[in-house]
């Protein structure tokens, strides 16, 4: 299994009127930590792309738990249950201090840009994320 942790400030912007982070950025904290997981393991999104694969998110699941205020601190821990094919999971458990407020998923399909249809996992990512699930 692959684990990776990102760490985010929450911005004035991102609350709603009640004070809380709108719900709908929580999708954004987890693409955040999707691409800084990546970048991680020297690669990155662009470099995909420029391979002729495509990411667009097929599933996204969110769940409340507790609110999260402007310039909480926030930990996005992000995981890879299993080895991906043409599709990858990432699983995210977001916490203020220790105590978790949001999980969450989402599916990834890999799409070959010229065809539109969806392929294998690109080469370069199996070689990065291979070892993790050995």
């Amino acid at each position: 299994m692959y684990q990776f942790e990102h760490k985010i400030r929450v911005r004035y912007a991102e609350t709603d009127q009640m004070g809380y982070v709108y719900y709908g950025n929580y999708a954004t904290y987890f693409e955040v930590a999707r691409a800084e997981s990546i970048r991680s393991l020297g690669l990155s999104y662009k470099e995909i792309e420029e391979e002729g694969v495509i990411m667009p998110v097929l599933e996204n699941y969110s769940k409340y738990l507790r609110p999260a205020r402007y310039d909480d601190e926030l930990t996005i821990k992000l995981s890879i249950p299993k080895l991906p094919d043409t599709r990858i999971r990432y699983e995210y458990e977001v916490f203020k201090g220790d105590k978790l407020i949001h999980k969450g998923y989402t599916v990834l399909v890999f799409v070959d840009r010229n065809t539109g249809k969806p392929c294998q996992m690109p080469e370069i990512l199996t070689k990065i994320l291979h070892p993790f699930f050995e």
